[in-house]
């Protein structure tokens, strides 16, 4: 069953294993591959929450669907690029096909959290700090901009070079960190769950 509560920790748990992935040095410590397989675990979590996140999202209210829609399809090119991230490790020749779906992930996020900040707003008002959904809204609009940073940084050439690894890392840990803790300011309190 579909519930605020549920969407919220998957999209923590999602988060918080990007940021474990892309914390600065794990790569040279662990492996990339072990990075690679965190953020294609983490990128499930992201689909399922988004998938719930579009059950929840009244049709009525267009651009709030738009946005769980968008961001949802977003989620699923998440799973394809880290998908192929994990397949081009092991097939060093193939590390250009990882880009694509991960630019029109980040350009999907980036898309969702416009059409977000625009729904929050004409509910809450332009700025509204204490409110918890305009909080949320913003915090998640900033990790979409730092994920369409990452995927800058992370162009592969067709030779296999990143442009910018270091740039895509710390786009996709700054993005995650973004997402966590937009997830937990809209995850419902105790009072309102009971």
């Amino acid at each position: 069953m579909a519930t605020l509560s549920r969407q919220c920790w998957l999209f923590a748990i999602g988060s918080t294993l990007f940021a474990i992935a892309t914390t600065p040095g794990l790569s040279a410590t662990a492996g990339a591959g072990v990075a690679n397989l965190l953020c294609f675990i983490g990128s499930w979590f992201f689909t399922t929450a988004g998938w719930m996140q579009l059950v929840l999202a009244p049709p009525a209210q267009r651009i709030g669907w738009l946005s769980a829609a968008t961001q949802f399809v977003g989620t699923i090119l998440f799973n394809i690029s880290t998908g192929s991230a994990l397949w081009a490790h092991a097939v060093k020749p193939e590390r250009r096909l990882v880009w694509a779906p991960d630019a029109l992930g980040s350009l999907a996020f980036l898309i969702s959290g416009v059409l977000g900040v625009i729904a929050v707003t004409a509910v809450v008002g332009i700025i509204e700090l204490k409110s918890r959904d305009w909080q949320g809204e913003w915090i998640n609009m900033i990790g979409c901009v730092a994920f369409a940073v990452s995927a800058l940084g992370a162009f592969v050439s067709e030779s296999g070079v990143t442009a910018d690894e270091w740039m895509a890392n710390l786009g996709t840990f700054i993005g995650a960190l973004c997402f966590l803790v937009a997830a937990l300011v809209m995850l419902p309190r105790r009072a309102q769950r009971e």
